[in-house]
C-alpha cells in the first residue's frame, strides 16, 4: 500500500506539484496519466525521496528512505538508460543484487522475464530504447519486490512487447501486488489500469476508478430512440441531464444512465424504440478533462499552397506558366 499525502515542489515561482494525495492499493494497477510538463516524473522522485518537498509517501507504513531492503520492498523503473553502456547486462544485474543482497540466481530469472536472456552478455549501450526498458524492468524486478513503480515502461517497446507488459503488469496486480504505472499510450493505458489519478500542472483532475473516470465524460451518451423524442428530450432537460438532438426519432442523452432514461419514459408512458450505450474513449475522457491543464500547446500548421493553388488564386498567373 502506498499513501501519498501532499506532495509539492516549487521551482523558484513555478509550482511544480500542489498538495496531490493518493493511495495505490494492492491487487490492481493504478494509471498515473497527465500531460505533457503536468508533473508526473516530479511527483513519482517525491514519492522516492529523490527530490525535497513537501508532503510525503509511505510504503506500507514508511518512507522509502527507511525501509531495511528497499529493492526488495519497492521496484522501480524511471530510466530506460540507467545502466553503465560497456558493462554486459548481466553484470549490471549482478552488480545491483550484490548491493541488495539478492542472489545471482535471480539475475538469469528476470533476464528471462523480461526477453532479454540471449543478450546478457552484451553491453547494454547498443540496445534500442524497448531493450533499455526490458533491462531497466529486469533490474525493478530483481528483489522480487511486493510494489511496483513505473515511469513510461512501455516506451519504445514493440507491439509485442507492449502486449506482454500489460499482461505482466496486470498478473502482478492479481497476484496481491501493487502498481503504479505512467504512460502516455491512452489506449494501453485504458487495457490495463483499474483506477486511474489523473494530474494537470501539478494539481489533481481525478482519482477514482477507470470506468468511472470514462463515465463520466461528456463524451460517453446514452442513444435513445422514440416516436415522442421531444416530449422526453423535455422531461430529461427538467432532470439535468444533456441533450443533444441526432435526427427527427432520437437523441443523445448525457448525465443519465439506460435504467433512468426507461425508468422515466415509463413514468410517462413515452414509448421507446432503442436505448444504446456509447461509451466515450479513455483518450476522449482524458483529452477533456485535461483540456484546461495543457501546457505546451501546438499551433496547427497552415497547409502550404500548391502551385496549382497558388495560380489559381492570382487572376494576373500566365495560363501554363510554372
Amino acid at each position: 500500500m502506498i499513501e501519498a499525502t501532499g506532495l509539492s515542489k516549487r521551482y523558484g515561482s513555478t509550482v511544480a506539484v500542489h498538495d496531490l494525495s493518493f493511495e495505490v492499493r494492492p491487487g490492481r494497477v493504478t494509471g498515473f496519466l497527465g500531460p505533457n510538463g503536468a508533473g508526473k516524473s516530479t511527483t513519482i522522485r517525491l514519492m522516492l525521496g529523490l527530490d525535497a518537498g513537501g508532503g510525503r509517501t509511505l510504503f506500507s507504513g514508511k518512507p522509502y528512505r527507511e525501509l531495511r531492503h528497499p529493492m526488495r520492498e519497492v521496484g522501480t523503473l524511471l530510466d530506460a538508460k540507467a545502466f553503465h553502456p560497456t558493462r554486459k547486462a548481466r553484470s549490471h544485474l549482478r552488480m545491483l543484487a550484490a548491493a541488495a543482497g539478492v542472489p545471482y540466481t535471480r539475475v538469469d530469472e528476470v533476464l528471462d522475464m523480461v526477453g532479454l536472456e540471449s543478450v546478457a552478455k552484451k553491453q547494454p549501450g547498443g540496445f534500442s530504447l524497448g531493450m533499455g526498458q526490458r533491462l531497466g524492468l529486469a533490474a525493478a524486478l530483481l528483489g522480487d519486490p511486493h510494489t511496483l513503480i513505473l515511469d513510461e515502461p512501455a516506451n519504445g517497446l514493440d507491439p509485442q512487447g507492449i502486449n506482454w507488459l500489460r499482461g505482466f503488469l496486470k498478473d502482478f496486480a492479481a497476484s496481491g501486488r501493487s502498481v503504479f504505472v505512467s504512460s502516455h499510450l491512452l489506449a494501453e493505458m485504458a487495457l490495463m489500469a483499474d483506477h486511474l489519478v489523473v494530474i494537470g500542472k501539478g494539481r489533481t483532475i481525478a482519482n477514482e476508478s477507470a470506468a468511472d473516470f470514462v463515465r463520466k465524460s461528456s463524451r460517453s451518451f446514452v442513444v435513445v430512440q422514440s416516436p415522442h423524442i421531444d416530449k422526453l428530450a423535455e422531461l430529461l432537460l427538467s432532470e439535468g441531464a444533456g441533450v443533444e438532438r441526432v435526427d427527427s426519432t432520437a437523441i443523445a442523452v448525457s448525465g443519465a444512465d439506460r435504467a433512468s432514461i426507461g425508468e422515466l419514459a415509463y413514468a410517462n408512458q413515452i414509448l421507446l424504440h432503442g436505448l444504446t450505450d456509447r461509451a466515450a474513449t479513455l483518450e476522449e475522457a482524458f483529452l477533456e478533462a485535461t483540456a484546461d491543464a495543457e501546457q505546451f500547446v501546438a499551433t496547427p500548421a497552415a497547409p502550404r499552397p500548391t502551385r496549382a493553388t497558388a495560380a489559381a488564386s492570382n487572376p494576373d498567373t500566365p495560363e501554363g506558366t510554372r
